[in-house]
């Protein structure tokens, strides 16, 4: 009856509000059954998940995957089968000139599942920063445009605001933004890090369903106080439904300001990575890292799992992803929960010491293992940072970490 049965392991799965030892069998692409017990002769291919987490195919709703034309590019596939990761959102590496080229030379070839959302500016994230100095990149006609004629992958639009991005322009790009994603109607997320502008003045661009990414940065357009509380602004922004997205990176997440964030009851509804050519070198590495640091904060698992699973699927509108309900799209991640005392840090090189990590054992897209393969080559521009360093030396890599 069926292709692959998965079996005895821990399915979560928020989508149905199932948590506990489930079987879930697979034909062809597609979620078949999920039940406490599955004949294991109703299929052809066995895989006993006993002392694994069942969870649907992780989400990841911040990534850079145009690699080999953009600075900060990615290869997914190597990345993916190691981390559990079987929907990628690239947010904002190609603008309109060079959009096609993302899709036609990067997304067919790669095996997983990747959506976008188009940069404001027209040349996209060729260049590590600068992308708004010149606001004639910022054409909204044109980006609408190239949406139209993308629609089935462009889900959203998106702008960097922060000093080294938009140079002189000020708010500037972010109006032009605001301005294609409503003719087009699609969310905007709004990248933040270290002003000029300011954060408030960010926020008042923001609208219900929008993204806040960088939400936990530690620069100056940090959405905290001195003493860790929450500014009214961001208050007010969440309130209004402004989705909090994590994005990571390997300069935008702040343990403090997250610790702060959660004690006022402002967790984020999205734990993404910011998978880039540098972050994935530490001390982001991949989505199970990042899903391990809130755990380190305390943060329920189901809650966690629920954060890179249904709530961005809900998000995004991508409604057979992020669920293991009977015929969605079969996409799995099995993870292991090693137990232990773990260092986990921050990019200011702050720690917090957890007790449990997730790692990946497999990752299964439409139905299939995805095998394992080496880490592509990192882009011949990329140089460790000092932390970076520091971090590998002391052994506290996640693969070193884990027994």
């Amino acid at each position: 009856m069926y292709d692959t049965l998965i079996r005895g392991g821990t399915l979560i799965d928020p989508s149905t509000n199932r948590n506990g030892i489930y079987d879930v069998a697979i034909r062809r692409d597609r979620i078949a059954a999920v039940a406490p017990h599955i004949a294991p002769d109703s299929a052809r291919n066995v895989i006993d998940a006993t002392g694994l987490l069942v969870l649907p195919g992780l989400i990841d709703v911040h990534t850079h995957v145009y690699h080999g034309v953009t600075y900060w590019g990615i290869e997914p596939d190597a990345i993916a089968a190691r981390s559990g990761v079987t929907t990628w959102v690239d947010v904002g590496s190609a603008g309109a000139y060079n959009f096609a080229g993302l899709r036609e030379f990067v997304m067919r070839q790669c095996d997983v599942r990747i959506v976008t959302f188009l940069n404001i500016s027209g040349v996209g994230l060729t260049a590590p920063f600068g992308e708004h100095f010149n606001i004639e990149n910022c054409d909204v006609d044109l980006c609408c445009r190239m949406v139209d004629l993308h629609r089935d992958i462009i889900i959203g639009i998106k702008a960097r605001i922060e000093g080294k991005t938009v140079g002189d322009n000020g708010l500037e790009p972010l109006r032009l933004a605001r301005q294609a994603a409503d003719r087009c109607g699609l969310p905007l997320m709004v990248h933040i890090g270290s002003g000029p502008p300011e954060l408030d003045a960010v926020l008042e661009f923001l609208k219900p369903g929008d993204i806040l990414t960088h939400c936990f940065t530690g620069g100056t357009m940090r959405v905290t106080a001195g003493d860790q509380r929450p500014h009214a602004s961001i208050v007010a922004a969440a309130q209004r439904g402004v989705i909090l997205d994590v994005g990571h990176g390997a300069g935008s997440f702040d343990f403090a300001v997250a610790e702060g964030m959660l004690a006022a009851g402002l967790a984020p509804d999205v734990i993404s990575t910011d998978m880039h050519q540098l972050s994935v070198h530490g001390p982001m590495f991949d989505l199970p890292t990042c899903m391990s640091k809130f755990l380190a904060m305390n943060v329920p698992l189901e809650t966690v799992v629920q954060a890179v699973t249904s709530r961005p699927a809900q998000i995004l509108g991508l409604p057979d992803v992020g669920t293991l309900q009977v015929g969605a799209y079969a996409d799995v991640a099995l993870l292991r929960m090693h137990h232990g005392e773990f260092h986990f840090y921050d990019i200011a090189m702050a720690s917090r010491t957890g007790s449990q990590l997730l790692r990946c054992e497999q990752t299964i897209l439409n139905g299939r293992v995805m095998p394992r393969r080496p880490d592509p080559v990192p882009a011949p521009w990329i140089e460790l940072r000092p932390y970076q360093r520091e971090i590998q030396d002391r052994g506290h890599t996640p693969d070193q970490m884990a027994p």
